[in-house]
């Protein structure tokens, strides 16, 4: 089996090829199938990644539509679809992000429904979907009121990801991430990046900002919990997700206060010494605008898992990213 992650050259992208490496197979409706090939597609070259006869990283543009077409051919099996332009650029540009977004997802879901057999599709979406008057706990059911140009975009695809499957073109699957921490690598252009910086930087030993009081709430996944989510999503029967193949996935809710206090408790007041509290009204705004909690019922009822504390996510960065080692 053949399978594409979209968006590959990326930190997700990237750890979830090596989770598939290391498995070597997905379950599909015919049962487990061995991945022969994997190919990583991003607009610049995938670094740092095992010898692996298997992988294969393509450098590319998910806007051309027969690009995409020649990507997803007739061998392919499953598709990972992670490629998108982040929260503040797509603001930014609103034509950048509408022809990545949202066109690029038109794309992939075109070049799925020109293959012999609809194909299993994963697809990264975003609890940026969700926005403006909301209740103080949302679920599935809430209805979509999205403020940013990037949730708008990620709402929409999911719906043309639902119809595309009710058409029988595509077996899709949308799941919506919640923040990821910590996020290795450096600060992007993201409102929410100041999340990770205040918890990578110290462990490296290096300062980091926090733009936003203490009791700033947040709805957090780690990046371990967001490749098992992805990888789960696959392998679930069509059935499992019924008309609506979109679903919040479980997270934990944190205040910045509460991020800070874990990693005390974990590296030690030095560390925390490293963080210079430096509120920006700006960042502080768009952070309240956030929904921060979720009944994601639904999503642990198929099997979904959020992590067990804010704590647990600190010990995985430092496991995974640093060696184990905190400077």
């Amino acid at each position: 089996m053949r399978i594409v992650i979209t968006g590959g050259a990326g930190f997700i992208g990237k750890k979830l090829a090596r989770a598939l490496l290391q498995r070597g197979e997905l379950a599909t409706a015919a049962g487990k199938e061995p991945i022969d090939s994997l190919v990583l597609f991003d607009v610049v070259h995938a670094e740092g990644l095992p010898e692996d006869r298997r992988l294969q990283t393509i450098t590319g543009d998910i806007t051309d539509a027969a690009e995409v077409r020649r990507l997803i051919g007739d061998e392919v099996g499953g598709v990972f679809h992670l490629a998108a332009i982040v929260s503040a650029d797509a603001e930014q540009n609103f034509d950048l992000g509408m022809a990545v977004n949202l066109g690029g997802t038109r794309n992939v879901l075109e070049a799925c429904r020109a293959l012999p057999r609809p194909v299993r599709l994963v697809f990264a979406s975003s609890v940026a979907v969700y926005g403006g008057e909301v209740p103080d706990v949302l679920d599935d059911g809430t209805i979509l009121t999205p403020q940013t140009s990037y949730g708008m975009q990620k709402a929409a695809s999911e719906l043309l990801l639902n119809d595309y499957g009710r058409k029988g073109f595509v077996d899709g699957r949308a799941l919506r991430l919640p923040t990821i921490v910590v996020r290795p690598g450096k600060p992007n252009k993201a409102a929410s990046t100041f999340a990770s910086s205040i918890i990578r930087e110290p462990l490296a030993g290096q300062e980091a900002v926090c733009p936003v009081e203490r009791d700033a709430a947040m709805y957090i996944l780690s990046p371990r919990r967001v490749v098992e989510a992805l990888l789960h999503a696959f392998e679930l029967p069509a059935e499992a997700f019924g008309m609506a193949r979109m679903l919040t996935l479980p997270g934990i809710t944190a205040s910045i206060g509460e991020m800070v206090d874990a990693l005390r408790e974990v590296a030690g007041e030095n560390v925390v010494r490293r963080i210079r509290w430096e509120p920006d009204p700006v960042i502080q705004k768009i952070v309240a605008g956030w929904p921060a909690r979720f009944d994601a019922r639904r999503a642990r009822a198929m099997g979904f898992q959020a992590d067990a504390s804010f704590t647990e996510i600190v010990r995985a960065h430092i496991e995974d990213e640093l060696g184990g080692v905190i400077r």
